[in-house]
């Protein structure tokens, strides 16, 4: 049996639309051994499909195909505390766990590319798989099958607070909110905006990141989604947030924080206790790890 653990991942991050994303310090935890028949269970009691439908048993089986070897069952023991459908990778980690544990158990033939590059063709972009596996903080494209990929620590002074609701959003239903097209002005304001993200996250430059998570293209037609969305955001800013963004696709809200100020966390929770009761706030460090996977 092998053991994966994988950790939460925050993408887009405000203006790097499918091409940014963080690792967060919360997990999946999924045991896998080799079986004669299906056997798919979750700590926790909650439900998970138990045949083929699920995600990790199709990644697992997705790698025995990709290497020729047979694959007659698994066994899969899940224990998640990653939220599901709250914009928080929680498919992408399934996705990972299901590869890195198919991987070990066939004695690792593929190496941390390819791992890398068969987790984002599933999902179909990079920006929250690579992160997930790498840890840290990420820029990344697939193109043709392969990731092109950059992972820098984040700079030492920032933590994260992420509001989550009590709520669900789909990334289906999140994705078909966007316009088919978007204006050239709009491109020109997250590209700059995203680079500018990128350049002050990891060199400190942190009076930027208010500016830097701003953006144009997905968040103002996502926020309508998410009840409260906005109000979580101005709020959190209030609170004396560096910067905010919608986590992923939503509805979870990501805040920047300076490290130094440790009563954020109890100012963000008594915020809504009082105001938003269907919301929680979590204090997150960033995962500098990334996902592993150890024999039992």
């Amino acid at each position: 049996m092998v053991r994966v653990t994988v950790p939460a991942t925050s993408a887009n991050m405000g203006s790097g639309y499918d091409s940014i994303g963080i690792a967060l310090e919360l997990y999946n935890v999924i045991d896998l051994a080799e079986n004669d028949h299906i056997d798919i269970s979750d700590k926790n009691g909650q439900y998970v499909p138990q045949d083929e439908s699920n995600l990790i048993y199709q990644c697992a089986k997705r790698v025995y195909d990709e290497c020729g070897k047979p694959l007659s069952g698994l066994t899969i023991v899940e224990d998640c505390a990653i939220p599901q459908t709250r914009g928080l990778g929680s498919s992408s980690a399934c996705t990972v766990a299901g590869i890195m544990g198919a991987n070990m158990l066939l004695g690792e033939p593929l190496d941390r590319n390819a791992v890398i590059d068969l987790a984002a063709t599933i999902e179909g972009h990079p920006d929250n798989s690579t992160p997930a596996i790498l840890g840290g903080f990420c820029v990344a494209l697939l193109e043709d099958g392969h990731v092109h990929h950059v992972r820098v620590p984040v700079h030492g002074a920032i933590d994260f607070v992420v509001f989550i609701p009590d709520f669900q959003l789909s990334t289906e239903k999140a994705r078909a909110a966007l316009p088919k097209t978007i204006a050239h002005h709009d491109a020109v304001y997250n590209l700059a905006r995203a680079a500018l993200l990128a350049g002050s996250l990891t060199t400190g430059k942190l009076e930027n990141l208010d500016a830097a998570t701003g953006d144009c293209l997905h968040q103002p037609y996502r926020f309508g989604l998410i009840e409260n969305g906005e109000d979580i955001v101005r709020e959190a800013k209030k609170l004396g947030a560096l910067g905010t963004f919608i986590s992923g696709a939503g509805p979870s809200i990501v805040a920047i924080v300076y490290k130094g100020d440790r009563d954020y966390i109890t100012r963000a929770q008594e915020m809504c206790e009082k105001h938003y009761p269907h919301w929680k706030a979590v204090q997150l460090r960033c995962d500098e790890v990334g996902a592993t996977a150890k024999r039992l």
